[in-house]
């Protein structure tokens, strides 16, 4: 029988391992996650290599079928700031090279996920002659472009990004490989647009009177939906100014403003503002516009319980500066909900403005607030769009849909009488 074709995924910080419990863990390990189990299910065998940062972990966990999690040791065994790893990038390397003494295992594949596994992976191609693909799941210099003085990265990053030694690149979106075009003098040629996407079997929906019962929410307010990371450049402050014109809108024309936004986030699991500064901040600005008691904090909620947070609502909106890409508006989307959303990064992209949401410029309530106003005075228009937004989720934006793309790109790599026949999605 002929061996599975070997992929080695390179991910330092971001662990699939990270999803279980109250463990730490954003998009990223969301992608390693599921691009590796949905490879695996088009028969690859993926090894995940990641940071041992728990001394209890065990070195090789049979994950999912097809996928093993290797804990490389790299630093002490404890979680460190992802900012303050990069000091330990030659012994991550180190670490896998001992691996594959032990194991005697042979890659066909590296695929690197960030800058720093990006390093490593460079690093090993030059021993082992192994094709590289990186994403990068955020460009530095679009961090330091967008985020300035919140940008905490090390000096180190922009310097070692390795977009022009990787084999193929995979941008999530138009604008980011216009990004290593332009800021990186990346070779169009190895940049292949291959989106995240989401599990429709974790998101979907819910009926919305189920999901207000279940929450506690009133069942015939209009509720305003954010969910994600709590932080400045999340720019939650512009939704609760917005909310407030609403509000303020409402009630000149004097309607009852029954009216709800509810935030879900943070670093805890009850919200907090010592845990979580820009909640003090937001609950300070809702003092000052008189929205108080509009406005709920929900706190840290696990995946497999978002859906009903997106479900009760009648719209899901988030306004960034700054978005390497979108996932919790998709998953709103997923879940048969309009979506509001920065016309910046990935989301003009995932969004189709006007038919499964609307797309605004940051920094700009009034916008927000109109579409707001047009969703609260046409309730069926929430329906509509919702019906077109899991639609689309279910034909562009679906895990298996990555894992097939990721596979095309894969064997143009490994067969080197087939040319990249693609830059896009196809």
């Amino acid at each position: 029988m002929e061996r599975p074709v070997r992929i080695a995924f390179l991910s330092e910080l971001a662990s699939p391992v990270a999803l279980l419990g109250g463990a730490d863990a954003d998009i990223q390990n969301v992608y390693v996650d599921e691009v590796s189990f949905n490879l695996a299910q088009r028969g690859y065998a993926v090894d995940v290599f990641t940071r041992r940062d728990d001394p209890s972990l065990p070195e090789i966990i049979d994950w999912k079928p097809g996928v093993r999690v290797i804990h490389l040791a790299a630093g002490p065994f404890k979680p460190i700031p992802k900012d303050e790893l990069w000091p330990y990038m030659p012994d991550f390397r180190a670490a896998f090279q001992r691996f594959l003494l032990y194991d005697e295992v042979h890659y066909d594949l590296l695929h690197s996920n960030s800058w720093m596994s990006g390093w490593v992976a460079i690093e090993l191609k030059r021993q082992l002659g192994l094709p590289v693909v990186q994403i990068f799941h955020a460009m530095g210099k679009t961090k330091q472009r967008y985020r300035q003085e919140q940008d905490t990265g090390p000096d180190e990053r922009i310097r070692v990004e390795v977009v022009r030694m990787a084999d193929r690149l995979i941008a999530q979106c138009p604008s980011e490989r216009n990004e290593l075009i332009e800021d990186y003098r990346a070779a169009p040629a190895k940049i292949v647009i291959i989106p995240s996407a989401v599990n429709t079997r974790v998101f979907y929906p819910v009926p919305r009177d189920e999901a207000r019962h279940l929450l506690g929410l009133a069942p015939d307010n209009f509720v305003v939906v954010y969910v994600g990371c709590i932080l400045p450049h999340k720019d939650v402050r512009n939704i609760v100014r917005a909310v407030a014109l609403l509000v303020r809108r409402l009630e000149q024309e004097q309607r009852a403003p029954r009216v709800t936004l509810m935030i879900v986030g943070g670093e805890t699991v009850e919200p907090a503002p010592q845990a979580t500064p820009e909640i003090g901040e937001l609950q300070q600005l809702a003092a000052e516009l008189g929205m108080s008691n509009y406005l709920r904090f929900i706190g840290k909620r696990q995946q497999e319980t978002l859906r009903y947070y997106y479900s009760a609502g009648d719209v899901v909106v988030s306004t960034p500066w700054y978005e390497p890409f979108g996932l919790t508006l998709l998953e709103a989307m997923a879940c048969e909900r309009p979506v509001i959303g920065s016309a910046v990064g990935s989301l003009t992209y995932t969004i189709a403005d006007g038919e499964t949401g609307f797309l605004v410029p940051p920094r700009a309530p009034e916008q927000v607030t109109q579409h707001l106003y047009d969703l609260y005075m046409h309730p069926q228009r929430c329906q509509q769009m919702g019906y077109a937004a899991r639609l689309r989720v279910e034909q562009e934006f679906t895990w298996p849909v990555v894992a097939l793309r990721t596979s095309s790109l894969y064997k143009s790599l490994l067969n080197s009488a087939l040319p990249i026949l693609f830059s896009s999605v196809t």
